[in-house]
């Protein structure tokens, strides 16, 4: 069923085509219980792949403010045993990461075997808010987009499984949230007076996230336009592609540890002592 949101390669994206709100029959009810199990399974299948230590996944989380990138990582991720799963978020480059290439900040936090990764943002802001604010020019930016490709080639090839979320919400769906997040003592906090400014660059935000999904959803590292308006069915699509990837590797527990039958009858001994 979510096959339908992903970037074939080659192909063009535009958003105003892309649906921001799910309009099927799946009540959210029956949804969040799907998700439930989901997020179960995804449990399960993050234990066997941290225990059998030979793969390795890489969830890349974009979209504009309010998509709900934190959200998504609460609701899919939460069950996960935090021993083998990261949330990397790149924020404005340190003064030591512009004295290097654009990326080395970012291969550092690249998944080991056996881990998932999550980036709440990442690469890709080399493309969008730099293209946007026009921070570098478009000789720089428009040659990284063969720079990223080539960088998540090298680590699918060397066993990155990349997935990549590009969460798509409507401009009204975002004024909502914004408001939302006001009206919330709570929530207040996260807003700034600085997401109403980059507000006005919203039309340039959307031809820089078309850019990116067109030039670099590959098949090693497809991209998948999450309709994002309805939190519920949002987290539904991220969670069903993940696991069902998980899945597809067909992953085993290792093999027992060689004479177990010694050591579990040692053990018991153990135990038997203490009671004498």
């Amino acid at each position: 069923m979510m096959k339908q949101y992903r970037v074939l390669p080659g192909s063009e994206v535009n958003l105003q085509t892309c649906e921001t709100s799910y309009g099927g029959e799946l009540s959210k009810t029956d949804g969040k219980a799907r998700l439930e199990k989901l997020t179960k399974s995804l449990r399960d299948l993050q234990e066997l792949m941290y225990a059998e230590h030979q793969h390795k996944v890489l969830v890349v989380l974009q979209g504009i403010d309010t998509s709900g990138k934190d959200g998504t990582i609460r609701s899919v991720f939460g069950k996960v045993n935090p021993q083998g799963t990261r949330v990397v978020n790149f924020k404005v480059p340190t003064t030591r990461e512009l004295d290097h290439d654009y990326l080395w900040r970012v291969h550092a936090h690249t998944p080991g075997k056996g881990g998932i990764v999550i980036f709440n943002r990442s690469h890709y802001e080399d493309v969008l808010v730099v293209r946007v604010h026009d921070l570098v020019s478009k000789s720089v930016w428009e040659k990284r987009y063969a720079h990223i490709n080539a960088f998540e080639k090298l680590l699918a090839d060397e066993g990155t499984i990349i997935l990549k979320f590009y969460l798509h919400i409507s401009k009204r769906e975002q004024a909502a949230r914004f408001l939302a997040r006001l009206d919330r003592p709570h929530k207040r906090w996260k807003f700034s007076p600085g997401d109403l400014e980059e507000r006005q660059y919203w039309d340039a935000y959307q031809q820089a996230f078309e850019d990116m999904l067109s030039l670099t959803s590959t098949d090693l590292a497809p991209w998948y336009v999450v309709p994002s308006d309805r939190k519920w069915y949002r987290n539904l699509v991220v969670a069903s592609v993940i696991t069902e990837r998980l899945k597809s590797l067909g992953m085993q527990f290792p093999e027992e540890v060689p004479e177990i039958d010694s050591y579990r009858a040692q053990l018991s001994e153990m135990l038997k002592e203490g009671f004498e």
